[in-house]
């Protein structure tokens, strides 16, 4: 008997079932604050344990994750909302709506980092150890949190018809493609090359603590900051909502800069062979255990 492959497309089709996951009484608990919740969790277990691997105290990545929380969240929303300004300004009861969505991955790095940064000069131990123990973690975060944007029906690209296309209902399309039903769903796009830097970055680590090849400290992190930013170049090409600066595609232009940024951190620590500038004085060694 053949096969009728018109109807396999079908089963590729994404639509979104809500931004809600559950009501109790008054309280709606949201699939994008439950997301983002999970990635903090999960990735608090995996830093973790990666930095026990390393020996380094794990209290440590503990007490880091909670400054992360308080500099990235808070820095990913007035990304978001500055770039947004022409629409907050008039609807300012919003601003602190996070669990609608509205968040800008490039602001939560920018205030994790000024966070760690902080915290690794007030605890005297390298910074570059911290972020290098994060950075799987983070780009694992980024690929669950991704899919807040699903449920949300929000973050998708242009019309397609291709056979994964995303349904996205009438009142979330942007007016001048309100005639079309399916998009690109950039949200995915993003989430599976998340992954595989993922796998790259935790494949690397333990080959690293075999000394197949042996890691200099701050690799990790500047290969994430680059492969990442690839990923998110090509992608954010192809969205439909992206954060402008006159005509640039803000996403863009900083991901251009994180490639750039990743690819002379490498250079810097393996064609001149030199450690990455720190916040103490005497980087630690990868043994040594943090305080």
């Amino acid at each position: 008997m053949a096969l009728d492959l018109s109807v396999l497309p079908l089963a590729f089709q994404f639509t979104s079932p809500g931004p809600i996951f559950v009501r109790i009484g008054p309280i709606a608990i949201r699939w994008y604050g439950l997301l983002i919740a999970t990635a903090v969790l999960i990735g608090v277990a995996l830093s973790q344990y990666l930095a026990k691997r390393r020996n380094v105290n794990p209290e440590l990545i503990g007490d880091l994750s909670i400054w992360l929380v308080i500099g990235a969240i808070p820095a990913a929303r007035l990304y978001y909302v500055l770039f947004e300004w022409s629409e907050y300004a008039q609807h300012p009861e919003r601003i602190i709506a996070i669990w609608q969505g509205g968040i800008a991955i490039h602001g939560a790095i920018l205030g994790g980092l000024i966070a760690s940064i902080i915290f690794a000069k007030l605890k005297r131990v390298s910074f570059w150890q911290l972020a290098d123990l994060v950075a799987p973690s983070l780009i694992l975060g980024q690929a669950i949190g991704r899919w807040g944007n699903f449920f949300n029906s929000e973050a998708f690209g242009d019309p397609t018809n291709l056979p994964w296309k995303l349904y996205i209902p009438p009142e979330r399309r942007p007016p001048e493609l309100a005639n079309f039903e399916y998009f690109h769903p950039t949200f995915l796009y993003e989430s599976l090359w998340n992954l595989m830097v993922f796998a790259l970055l935790m494949t690397l680590f333990f080959r690293g603590l075999r000394g197949k090849p042996p890691l200099k400290t701050g690799t990790l992190f500047t290969l994430y900051l680059a492969a990442y930013s690839l990923g998110r170049l090509w992608i954010e090409g192809l969205r439909t909502d992206s954060l402008m600066l006159g005509p640039l595609r803000i996403a863009q232009v900083v991901s251009l800069i994180g490639i750039f940024l990743g690819l002379a951190g490498l250079a810097w620590l393996y064609i001149a062979n030199r450690p990455l500038p720190d916040v103490v004085s005497t980087p630690q060694k990868e043994g040594e255990k943090g305080r």
